[in-house]
């Protein structure tokens, strides 16, 4: 069974935009990431315009409320067909089991993922929102909390990979964002690494955007990484 490794990130603000570029990718390579602003402005009619394309999305609209909300929206996520959602595993226990029971009650079963610290801060950005602990070990403890809430795995950067792997087991996801290109700007992540880097160290899905987006030939490109990961899969 084909399962691309690579998520794009649609990081647009207008659907036509999003659209042209898709029309450019194969879904046999990659999966499709939604975001909010772009959810926000295009809605479910974007969604489904990209499943009917052939492409598996993943909804990362982070849903972090009250258990009954985070419920209903999760509820309304997998209506859609999505491949995988998320929530924020600073919700707690309650919030995440909520997620948890409205996901296995539906017919479609959609992947159910935490996020646990965004790959955008780093330990003074915790320490500032009063978060004492270091970045690694906030992470981790999220992480278990997601898993212990029986979650399908979480949103983490590839340098915390190799410890949840190694705490949580193989059959937990890691999905990793803030995967650049060696000698790239690193734009507004902190904790980054190479798509080569992130599948060694125990990633199983890489969220990669403007690399791909803003290349002169996305789908040349999105082989190019393919083949990376393919080659370090090899090796491995």
């Amino acid at each position: 069974m084909n399962d691309p490794r690579i998520i794009v990130s649609l990081d647009f603000a207008d659907g036509a935009e999003a659209l042209d570029l898709v029309c450019k990718l194969d879904p046999a390579l990659c999966r499709l990431k939604v975001g909010k602003e772009l959810f926000t402005r295009c809605g479910p009619v974007l969604v489904e315009q990209l499943l009917q394309n052939g492409f598996a999305v993943f909804l990362d609209l982070k849903y972090y409320d009250i258990p009954a909300t985070v419920a209903g929206a999760c509820r309304a996520a997998a209506d859609l067909g999505v491949w995988m959602i998320n929530v924020h595993a600073a919700g707690g226990e309650r919030m995440l089991a909520a997620a948890r029971e409205a996901v296995d009650k539906h017919h479609r079963h959609p992947l159910l993922i935490a996020v646990t610290v965004l790959t955008s801060l780093n330990d003074a950005d915790l320490w500032r929102g009063g978060v004492e602990k270091p970045v690694a070990e906030q992470v981790l403890g999220l992480a278990r909390l997601a898993a212990a809430c029986g979650l399908d795995g979480v949103v983490c950067s590839a340098q915390e990979a190799t410890r949840l792997r190694k705490d949580l087991g193989k059959g937990f996801i890691l999905v990793t964002p803030g995967i650049r290109p060696e000698g790239s700007n690193r734009d507004d992540q902190q904790r980054v690494m190479t798509p080569a880097e992130a599948i060694k160290v125990g990633s199983d899905y890489l969220v990669i955007g403007r690399r791909i987006t803003q290349a002169a030939d996305p789908l040349r490109m999105l082989r190019e990484i393919n083949e990376e990961i393919t080659n370090v899969s090899r090796e491995a």
